[in-house]
């Protein structure tokens, strides 16, 4: 019975569609900018959401691994402090670039 349903009201939307479509096409420019600029708007926040929650786990993965390998061999410490630092600038500069591409989508609006 849910699939039933289901189908009906995926073709009941699937009809509605040109008649939003051309209500669109009707408000005129105005409101089409307006959307535009709203959108622009929900992708620069992403941008940087997104960013930085990624690298906030990329850096408490790195850190942790790292933490277990000095745990598992303290005399390793100074071998594995350099990759370490590498890898965690890597990962932040990846969330600067979300940072920015969030900047230039904020110029658009």
């Amino acid at each position: 019975m849910r699939k039933l349903l289901l189908s009906a009201a995926t073709f009941a939307l699937a009809g509605f569609q040109p008649a939003l479509s051309m209500a669109a096409e009707a408000a005129g420019a105005a409101s089409a900018d307006a959307t535009t600029r709203g959108a622009v708007a929900i992708g620069a926040g992403l941008a940087i959401g997104v960013a930085a929650f990624g690298a906030a786990l990329g850096q408490g993965r790195v850190g942790a691994s790292a933490m277990e390998s000095i745990g598992r061999n303290p005399n390793a410490a100074d071998k594995i402090f350099l990759p370490l630092i590498l890898g965690l600038a890597f990962i932040e500069a990846l969330a600067l670039y979300g940072f920015v591409i969030a900047f230039l989508l904020q110029g658009k609006i």
